[in-house]
């Protein structure tokens, strides 16, 4: 689990840093409602947490509201203890985070709510186009806003889990979200570790940045109208230091033995840098949006961007360079912007992102089904590798590679 000033909960969005996958290369579906089951251990910690709770200024109608039918769901935990280690590559995470589908939602998508978007726009100074990728990357467009009881999982995790301090703030939190009315025990719902609605707020930062946009008087992220989800999203940007007009980063082309620096450690002019040959992919000059970073997020033989101050605000959001990364590409690409032009180098097997994919597409013909062919290894790809393997007497590796592919050609 990774946290920044807004945790990383293996929603949507994590789930595609994280590698929780579950799917070929697509990221994990909604998640099935958990069911809690008896635990003497957590019924004897919420009593006790219940005075803590009252010590903190919710009140017993509150508490008891919140906690009738609330129970321990060893679900959370397991989810807890199991998360992977491995982090996708960039390519990988574009591949998912910036898929033809989801820029052609976020096309839809930006024109079905393009004048509430434009509303939050003037107001917070946060580009429409940043606040509807945001959407798209955390919850699907709303799609997938999970569906585990907050209060369930939150209480699960401060008795039992890794990080209970944490947790047991964000449970208070929740019980003041719920205090103040803007929804209801039933409706609190969101991914196992407490993320909620369509920009998976945690608890503390609903309460920090959250906003009745459409004034109906809550600031309601569940509901299926987006608006003060994305309206929240936008602030939490704007009070983070977000400069309209400024974008994230831009692909760039480094000269020949460039040696850096590199990292957003160190930054320079778009003039300085240009005097040292950076230029963007059209071979132009980068305009000066302000000081600058060079990043090579793949290595040398990896596309490189320039970052600005934007990049950083991004991270507030999520600290993860390919998630800021995924996020303004993907703001990109809905209004209009290309693909990466860089190439991305190949793999550990050897393989470029071509290569898995028509591995995809061969196993899929031969009758192995891997549930798309995005060039991502998931699950199911795995899975299908292993079928394959077992058909022709091959070691269940479960493994792509280059000897693979050229067999499944013949």
């Amino acid at each position: 689990m990774r946290i920044s000033r807004r945790t990383m909960t293996c929603g949507l969005a994590a789930t595609l840093v994280a590698g929780c996958s579950t799917g070929g290369g697509s990221p994990a579906g909604p998640s099935s409602a958990m069911r809690s089951i008896p635990n003497a251990g957590y019924d004897a910690w919420v009593a006790r947490f219940k005075t803590r709770a009252a010590w903190q200024g919710i009140s017993q109608a509150t508490i008891d509201r919140a906690f009738r039918g609330a129970g321990y769901l060893p679900g959370v935990i397991e989810r807890d203890r199991n998360q992977t280690e491995f982090k996708r590559s960039l390519e990988d995470y574009l591949a998912i985070a910036a898929s033809d589908e989801r820029v052609s939602t976020g096309k839809a998508k930006l024109r079905q709510y393009n004048s509430t978007l434009s509303q939050i726009e003037s107001r917070y100074g946060v580009e429409k186009q940043v606040v509807t990728a945001i959407w798209g990357l955390e919850s699907r467009y709303g799609e997938r806003r999970g569906d585990i009881q907050v209060v369930s999982a939150l209480s699960t995790l401060a008795y039992d889990g890794r990080r209970g301090s944490f947790f047991e703030s964000q449970l208070i939190a929740a019980l003041k979200i719920l205090q103040n009315g803007d929804t209801t025990v039933d409706r609190m719902t969101g991914s196992w570790a407490g993320a909620m609605g369509h920009t998976q707020f945690i608890p503390t930062s609903y309460q920090a940045f959250a906003v009745d946009f459409n004034g109906d008087g809550r600031r309601d992220i569940w509901s299926d109208d987006p608006t003060d989800a994305l309206a929240s999203a936008a602030v939490y940007l704007s009070r983070n230091g977000w400069t309209r007009g400024q974008p994230w980063g831009v692909e760039v082309l480094l000269p020949a033995g460039f040696a850096g620096p590199f990292g957003r450690d160190t930054t320079r002019s778009p003039s300085q840098w240009a005097a040292q040959g950076v230029r963007d992919v059209n071979g132009g000059r980068v305009p000066d949006y302000g000081a600058a970073s060079i990043i090579i997020p793949s290595g040398r033989n990896g596309p490189a961007f320039m970052t600005f101050r934007n990049f950083t605000v991004i991270t507030r959001y999520n600290n993860s360079e390919s998630y800021v990364i995924g996020i303004g590409h993907l703001s990109d690409r809905i209004v209009g912007g290309p693909p990466i032009r860089g190439s991305f180098p190949p793999d550990a097997s050897g393989m470029t992102i071509d290569d898995r994919k028509e591995l995809q597409r061969r196993l899929t013909a031969a009758g192995f089904d891997t549930d798309g062919a995005d060039g991502v290894i998931g699950s199911n790809t795995e899975a299908a590798i292993r079928g394959y393997q077992r058909s022709v007497g091959l070691p269940e590796t479960g493994e792509p590679s280059l000897d693979l592919l050229a067999r499944l050609r013949r």
